[in-house]
């Protein structure tokens, strides 16, 4: 029995846009969970395991990806189209702010939302992502997405991705990876396929050669709420010294290094369930405090 419910809502342009929805309390603010570039909503799956009944989860499928409709302009796959669905669930929803869990692309909206929004954020997990990427783990994305390759079952796939990716998360264990496999991947017409549209590549592509945006000031944006940044050990994409900049950009905020991983940490991880007890904790106490 599923321990969520799929729900829906509109965007702006139209597209039907789909999240799980995890029970939980009212009197608190939910966890909005936003995946990245190629992943869905059920990465958040460990996260809505381990808060269960405490905490609503929310846990979104951004437009192109899982049970989300695909834009039939590619040029929409970008952060600022993403922030703007993500208001108008909030607003329909009737949500004045929420945890924001950020993985990868996920982050990079919540910084970008903080910009622009920063009263919706009530605490931040940042999860492998900064303001500055590395541009090498930038072009080891670029090496495989947007490839629709397929698989002829789920065996196939898992033995695949952990054949390409194996180096980053060298102690997982063959249940993490057929694990990971399911949350990344889609069964269609007996063949298994990666869960996104392809055409997203496009703009990442695009991204790639243009001047990044500037988000230090968006990150800066979240000084005054409980923040969690996670990073893997291994990771090419946030490095050692990104993370301790944006530690000493918002006072307070927690920088978490999960051991022998890479790009990203998959939040199985016991550090990171950890880090996010203690996030939690903090939102709590700010939530609870006087006036």
């Amino acid at each position: 029995m599923k321990r969520w419910q799929d729900r829906y809502w509109n965007s702006a342009d139209g597209l039907r846009l789909h999240y799980r929805d995890y029970p939980g309390p009212h009197d608190r603010p939910p966890l909005l969970c936003i995946p990245g570039l190629t992943r869905n909503a059920a990465d958040f799956e460990p996260i809505a395991d381990h808060v269960a009944g405490q905490w609503r989860v929310i846990a979104v499928d951004l437009r192109g990806r899982g049970l989300s409709d695909r834009d039939p302009n590619s040029g929409n796959y970008t952060p600022p189209v993403y922030a703007t669905d993500l208001l108008k669930l909030l607003d329909q929803l009737g949500i004045a702010d929420a945890v924001f869990v950020g993985t990868s692309l996920g982050g990079l909206v919540t910084m970008l939302m903080a910009w622009s929004d920063s009263e919706r954020i009530a605490g931040a997990l940042i999860n492998d992502i900064g303001p500055d990427i590395d541009r090498e783990g930038l072009e080891w994305i670029s090496t495989y997405v947007g490839k629709d390759v397929r698989y002829p079952d789920w065996s196939a796939a898992t033995a695949a991705i952990r054949k390409r990716s194996g180096a980053k998360f060298p102690y997982w264990s063959d249940g993490a990876w057929d694990r990971f496999a399911r949350r990344v991947c889609r069964e269609e017409k007996g063949e298994v396929r990666f869960d996104y549209d392809m055409a997203l590549a496009e703009n990442f592509r695009r991204a790639m050669d243009e001047e990044p945006a500037d988000l230090w000031p968006g990150l800066a944006a979240l000084s005054g709420v409980p923040v969690t940044v996670l990073r893997g050990e291994l990771s090419d994409l946030l490095s050692v010294e990104t993370a301790r900049r944006m530690g000493e950009t918002v006072p307070g905020a927690e920088i978490v290094t999960i051991p022998a991983t890479g790009h990203t940490p998959n939040l199985e991880e016991p550090e990171s369930l950890a880090a996010l007890d203690r996030l939690l904790a903090r939102v709590l106490e700010s939530h609870t405090a006087p006036e």
